[in-house]
């Protein structure tokens, strides 16, 4: 017998990013403002739970703090809205919360605290971008930047970067296919070697400004860049024709808008994040299921001879193969490795396609979570036999092993959980998921998937 090596998937690396060097200016003004409020008010304790709070709901969004050209009119209603976010959540809490009168008393204060508070860090936030333009502009706090791409577009961004110092960006050479870069700036190689080119020339912004490069380039280049230490700002094709959208993660240089380029969401400090929800989380589910864990164990022992707990290898993080738990839901033996389940297969027990039909089998998976082989929610892991297939023929299907496997995840709620025909699209949807993960997104896909087992749909 043929023993199956594993999958070489490599662990997302522990990436050293090059921090911008006005990048800490924002926090600590944000805790200063904060904290002139909180000495002006008379050090109420009401008072320093709502600056911690505003502070990290305005520290939370870090392509604020990563910007090129951060401007206190395009932040003055973003600035004010997480003010009184911060407001209504404090409001929230201590309106369910039973808390000693003598502190319920000094909550009249907010009315005093939440308007000086938003006065101040927008005060604080214009000091911030002005000593961060002065300081930009006399070339003490400038950042080594790399373009990439070729033509037009890339050579006039380089000029805008070299003309305007008071951006901070100095550029210091083109990456691409072409090597015509008018003599401005050195050509210093191809969109593949991205992240070696960072590295020896100490990049920490990278703007990717594409000519003739084609999407299939395009693609590769991003990708690539979810490795590299620096900062990614892509300008978008065709902005001459639809303008320049506000937001966090647009920056204007002299009309030219530069998205900036999300990171995969599940880096290292959220992986901790991520373990600390999936611990209390699975304890707290197989505290609640008890009694239904109790009814199935018994349902399964007497529908037909066996053990009450079934062992099937999956693929999990980094492509390393362990034994996934679920309840046993066909007669003992009849639980192939390679063979695909339909809904009709008549190997399936009494009691075992109810289990199925309820999803009930998947929840002694809840141990898996418990001892770090799984999460609550992420990329369901696959068969070692139908991973290997998948990887040879579907594009980025190795991508969803940079986490660990769940019991549901983005793909289940969208209905594409079974099926042949469907491994594309969940690898796609795995993938988004993983770029874009929160915990917040965690509690909506959870409940979506109660929403679905109640109403009974497929998948």
């Amino acid at each position: 017998m043929a023993v199956r090596e594993p999958l070489v998937v490599l662990p997302t690396p522990r990436v050293l990013r090059f921090r911008p060097p006005l990048s800490s200016l924002i926090p600590v003004t944000d805790a200063l403002a904060l904290g002139i409020v909180y000495v002006l008010v008379g050090f109420h304790p009401v008072a320093i739970v709502f600056a911690v709070l505003t502070f990290l709901i305005l520290n939370s969004d870090s392509s604020r703090i990563f910007r090129v050209n951060p401007r206190l009119g395009d932040d003055a209603a973003w600035l004010l809205g997480r003010v009184a976010v911060s407001l209504l959540l404090l409001m929230s809490v201590v309106a369910v919360a039973k808390l000693p009168l003598d502190i319920r008393a000094h909550l009249s204060n907010l009315t005093v605290i939440a308007p000086l508070s938003a006065i101040a860090v927008i005060i604080g936030r214009a000091a911030a971008y002005a000593l961060g333009r002065a300081a930009k502009g006399r070339g003490v706090a400038s950042e080594r930047t790399l373009i990439v791409g070729e033509g037009e577009l890339a050579i006039g961004l380089a000029k805008t970067l070299l003309d305007h110092q008071e951006f901070g960006l100095r550029p210091v050479g083109f990456l691409g296919r072409s090597q015509d870069g008018s003599g401005i700036l050195p050509f210093l190689g191809e969109c593949a070697e991205l992240d070696h080119v960072v590295h020896q020339h100490s990049v920490s912004r990278v703007l990717i400004a594409f000519g003739d490069t084609d999407d299939k380039d395009l693609a590769t280049v991003l990708r690539a860049s979810e490795r590299t230490p620096a900062e990614i700002h892509v300008v978008p094709r065709f902005f001459e024709l639809s303008g320049i959208p506000q937001g966090a993660a647009v920056d204007d240089v002299c009309g030219i808008p530069l998205f900036h380029l999300r990171r995969p969401a599940l880096r290292a400090a959220a992986r901790v994040e991520k373990r600390a929800f999936d611990l209390v989380g699975s304890t707290l589910l197989l505290l609640l299921t008890a009694p239904l864990l109790a009814i199935a164990a018994l349902a399964v022992r007497l529908s037909s001879p066996g053990p009450i707990l079934f062992r099937q290898k999956r693929v999990g993080l980094n492509g390393q193969v362990f034994e996934i738990v679920k309840f046993r839901t066909m007669r003992e033996n009849d639980d192939s490795d390679t063979a695909w389940f339909s809904g009709d297969d008549d190997r399936v027990t009494r009691a075992g396609r109810i289990l199925r039909m309820t999803s009930i089998d998947e929840l002694p998976q809840l141990l898996n979570v418990l001892r770090g082989e799984m999460s609550l929610v992420g990329p369901r892991p696959e068969r070692p036999h139908y991973t290997d297939q998948f990887a040879a023929t579907v594009s980025r299907y190795d991508d969803r092993h940079r986490v660990l496997g769940g019991i549901t995840g983005w793909a289940q709620i969208h209905g594409r959980s079974r099926g042949l025909d469907a491994v594309p699209e969940r690898a796609r949807l795995d993938n988004y998921y993983i770029e874009n993960w929160s915990v917040w997104r965690d509690l909506v896909i959870i409940v979506r998937t109660v929403a679905v087992l109640l109403r009974g749909d497929d998948g």
